[in-house]
């Protein structure tokens, strides 16, 4: 039987808004696996992986390296214990060389003098026991992006690490570095190596792993070896669904379309096809949602219509005009709202006031203006009004945002795009990471301005209980592509929907029907 190299046992996590990311989480990993950890994003992946590599702590639980208990401090202490990991944005000087970054902070020499050759042969002797062929000479600005993750990786096992975490590796590989690097992680299972896999690829996880542990909600869904594993048994772990406070909604009376995509395709910076030929509509007064395995497009797809990214291809027309060459404020104008599945990145200033965060899309509004001049009474009161209508906890509207809870910030935004006065509303994991009064209170607005106010919506979750409770008609995307339509989701399973959502069924054309 192999050897126990990490067992996290009983691990929670709660953040001082009151979430809790991971509860009464165990994981273990042994010498020779390859274990993949999957779950949506939120599911509490990161948060656990931040525990043990030391950039969070936790409330509750334990953590045995080799069966000694162990109290991490930092990711330097974390190293020292013989964790390593890799991020998905690598932690290196470009315009250093291969050898002086994989050296950092281990430099050979006496005194303050680096022993430059030194370096070079021990970059080279590690490179060979690896089998992980890199030029110590090189610049890492010269290099792909394929062969700066194998400096990452030498970084990491010449510090002497015996569990390496490896957080999306593929997310910006191309296929032919992707098969290289699936190499060299089995040779470094071959030699006794404990690796944790951080995926959204299933068939990734299918092909290189040996077994799995599935993570929703901050807990764990299910353990399983990857040979016992089938796509449908795995849609059912990712999938499990919790008990949710009904939606009470009238049915959809959708009207005209407001929003129509057509052929869209999008082609990213490393060449991967993200979007391939997309097509489908929103009417006025419809909720639509769009379900799927993180990473098949969902999030390109609302920054393209949205203005944030632009396409390679295809149609977008929205409220009868072609966004095609416009920017973020002219897209804004023909009646967009926007909520950003990164709150504090596209959400927010965090150093501004809530009155400055609020007022940001209105600065031209009439109703604002005195003249050339912002009409400061007028606006104060919209301030007020929004804290008070959107329960938004502070102590007025020129507290700092950065010193609210993630849940009232993400209502500071939900004040600003819903009484914009737009006509469709982009909500790309609105209720991400916040309290359940809060996701309860967005996921009821946007029913209530699509029935009362005729407002096109288009909520993108991997939350399924909420996919499943707002939405009027739902899509699934794989692959970049929709797969599935549904137009009476009561009848809908969560196990149906998995097994769409993972490519283990798809509908044709004809069974789609028409997708406005």
């Amino acid at each position: 039987m192999s050897k126990e190299l990490l067992r996290m046992e009983g691990i929670v996590k709660v953040y001082p808004n009151g979430f809790m990311a991971t509860n009464n989480v165990t994981f273990s990993v042994n010498e020779g696996e390859i274990h993949a950890l999957i779950g949506e994003n939120g599911a509490g992946k990161t948060t656990l992986m931040k525990v043990l590599f030391g950039h969070e702590n936790c409330q509750e639980g334990k953590i045995y390296i080799e069966g000694k208990e162990v109290k991490i401090a930092n990711p330097l202490d974390a190293i020292a214990k013989g964790v390593g990991m890799v991020h998905q944005h690598f932690m290196q000087v470009p315009n250093l060389s291969v050898a002086e970054n994989i050296m950092l902070g281990i430099e050979p020499g006496r005194g303050q003098r680096f022993d430059r050759r030194k370096a070079v042969e021990l970059t080279q002797k590690a490179a060979k026991k690896f089998q992980l062929d890199v030029d110590p000479n090189a610049l890492i600005r010269d290099l792909s992006v394929g062969y700066k993750q194998k400096v990452e990786l030498l970084k990491a096992l010449i510090r002497g690490v015996k569990v390496l975490i490896l957080d999306e590796p593929t997310a910006v590989l191309t296929p032919q570095e992707t098969v290289e690097l699936f190499a060299q992680l089995k040779n470094l299972r071959s030699q006794g190596y404990g690796i944790i896999f951080i995926s959204h690829k299933l068939e990734e996880v299918m092909e290189l792993c040996d077994c799995c542990t599935v993570l929703r909600h901050g807990r764990v869904t299910g353990h399983v070896d990857i040979k016992e594993l089938n796509p449908v048994k795995l849609s059912r772990m990712m999938v499990e669904r919790d008990v949710v406070t009904k939606i009470e909604k009238k049915a959809a009376q959708p009207e005209n379309v407001i929003l129509h995509i057509e052929q869209l395709n999008y082609i990213n910076s490393v060449g991967k096809h993200v979007l391939k030929n997309l097509g489908f509509g929103i009417r006025a007064g419809e909720v639509v949602g769009i379900a799927g395995v993180e990473g098949n497009g969902q999030t390109e797809l609302s920054e393209i219509i949205t203005g944030l990214s632009q396409r390679t291809s295809g149609k977008i027309i929205l409220n009868g005009t072609e966004t095609s060459g416009k920017t973020i404020q002219q897209i804004r104008k023909l009646g967009i709202a926007h909520i950003s599945e990164d709150r504090m990145k596209y959400g927010i200033a965090q150093n501004l006031s809530i009155r400055d965060n609020l007022a940001s899309i209105y600065l031209e509004n009439a109703r604002f203006k005195k003249g050339p001049l912002l009409n400061i009474r007028e606006l104060n009161k919209f301030v007020d009004q929004c804290i008070k209508e959107f329960e938004i906890a502070c102590t007025g509207g020129d507290e700092a945002i950065k010193f609210l809870s993630g849940g009232n910030i993400q209502k500071v935004i939900i004040a600003r795009e819903f009484c914009c006065g737009a006509n469709l509303i982009v909500a790309n994991q609105p209720t991400r990471g916040i309290d359940v009064g809060t996701s309860d209170l967005i996921r009821r607005l946007l029913v209530r301005y699509t029935r009362e106010k005729g407002v096109g919506a288009l909520l993108i979750s991997s939350d399924l209980n909420e996919i499943l409770e707002v939405s009027d008609r739902l899509l699934v995307m794989k692959d970049g592509q929709i797969v599935a339509q549904f137009n009476d989701i009561k009848c809908l399973s969560a196990d149906t929907l998995g097994e769409y959502m993972l490519g283990v069924r798809a509908m044709t054309s004809e069974e789609m029907g028409e997708l406005f």
